[in-house]
C-alpha cells in the first residue's frame, strides 16, 4: 500500500485498446462491434478518476480491463510496467489491482467478516501473524473494524459492500477498481461507501477508478472520464466537464442538480454541489435573510 500521492506517475496504461466480447458469429461470420474501441489513456498513481457513461458505453469492460480480467482485442494494457496480454502477468497484476464490484454479496465468501477479509491473502500463501496485522488494518480503514466477528448476512448493504473493500485492501493492492459499488445501496449506504473510497484516496495514496451512473460521486473524483459507443469522448476535472452541459447531455447523461440549477437561473459560475450552489445564489442575492 501507497502513502501519499504521486500525481504524475502512470499507474494504468491503456494504448490503443479495443475490446470485443465475440469477434466474428460462428455461424452468420457477421463481426460484432468492439465493446471499447482505440482507447487511448492514462491513470495517474494517486489519482481518483470516476469513469461515466449511459449502459453498454463500455465502462465496464474498461473497469474489467484494468485488472486483467479481460485482455485486449487489440492494443496493450500496461499495469505498473506489465503487459496483462502476457499470461503470467495475470496474479501480480491482480495483486497491484483489485476490483469491487456492484453486488457485494458476488464478493463475500466466508460467514464472518474478519473470515472473508482474510481469503485474499490467506490465498496468496502470506503467514498466518501477516494476515492478522493486514484484516485487522483493512477493517480498520473502512471503519468495519467493531464488526469484525459479525455474520456478513447481518450487515446493510453499504458495510457489506465496505468489508468488500477492506478484502482488497488486505491484498496491499495500489489501486483499487469499483464497477458502480453504489448501485444497488440507499442513499445512507452510498454516502458510507463514497466517504470510505474518498478517504482512502486521499489519506493512503490508493489510486481509486469508479464507475458510477451518479453524477454527486463523479463530482468528489479528480478527473471525470466520460464514454460513449466504446470511445471516451470527454476528460478532465470535474469542472471542467460539466461546465459542457449540452455535451453531456448529447451522451445520454445528466448533470448534478446543482449545475443544472444555476444554469437555469443563468448563473455563469462552475457549480458542482449544493454548498456551492447556496454559496452563490446567497452572494448574488446579496446575503438576503
Amino acid at each position: 500500500m501507497i502513502s501519499g500521492m504521486i500525481m504524475d506517475e502512470k499507474i494504468i496504461e491503456f494504448n490503443n485498446v479495443t475490446f470485443m466480447y465475440d469477434a466474428e458469429d460462428e455461424e452468420t461470420g457477421v463481426v460484432s462491434a468492439p465493446a471499447v474501441k482505440g482507447i487511448t489513456l492514462a491513470i495517474n498513481r494517486g489519482e481518483f478518476m470516476a469513469v461515466l457513461g449511459r449502459n453498454g458505453s463500455g465502462k465496464s469492460t474498461l473497469a474489467k480491463l484494468c485488472n486483467a480480467i479481460y485482455e485486449p482485442y487489440e492494443g496493450d494494457v500496461i499495469v505498473e510496467g506489465m503487459n496483462t496480454r502476457e499470461e503470467e502477468n495475470g496474479d501480480k497484476i491482480r495483486r497491484k489491482v483489485g476490483m469491487v464490484f456492484q453486488n457485494p454479496d458476488n464478493q463475500i465468501v466466508a460467514t464472518i467478516v474478519e473470515d472473508d477479509v482474510a481469503f485474499g491473502p490467506e490465498n496468496l500463501g502470506i503467514e498466518p501473524k501477516e494476515i492478522r496485522r493486514r484484516v485487522d488494518e483493512a477493517l480498520k480503514s473502512v471503519n468495519m473494524y467493531e464488526h469484525r466477528l459479525r455474520q456478513p448476512h447481518n450487515l446493510s448493504g453499504g458495510q457489506k459492500q465496505r468489508v468488500a473493500i477492506a478484502g482488497v485492501l488486505a491484498m496491499q493492492t495500489d489501486c483499487i477498481v469499483l464497477d458502480e459499488p453504489t448501485a444497488m445501496l440507499d442513499p445512507v449506504g452510498r454516502a458510507e461507501v463514497l466517504q470510505t473510497v474518498k478517504r482512502l484516496n486521499k489519506e493512503l495514496g490508493i489510486t481509486v477508478i469508479m464507475v458510477t451512473h451518479f453524477m454527486d460521486e463523479a463530482v468528489e473524483a479528480d478527473r471525470v472520464v466520460v464514454m460513449s459507443s466504446g470511445e471516451v469522448v470527454m476528460d478532465g476535472t470535474p469542472q471542467q466537464v460539466f461546465s459542457d452541459i449540452e455535451k453531456v447531455r448529447a451522451y445520454g447523461l445528466d448533470v448534478p442538480q446543482s449545475t443544472a440549477l444555476c444554469a437555469a437561473l443563468s448563473i455563469k459560475e462552475n457549480v458542482l454541489n449544493a454548498q456551492q450552489c447556496v454559496d452563490v445564489i446567497d452572494r448574488i442575492c446579496g446575503g438576503v435573510k
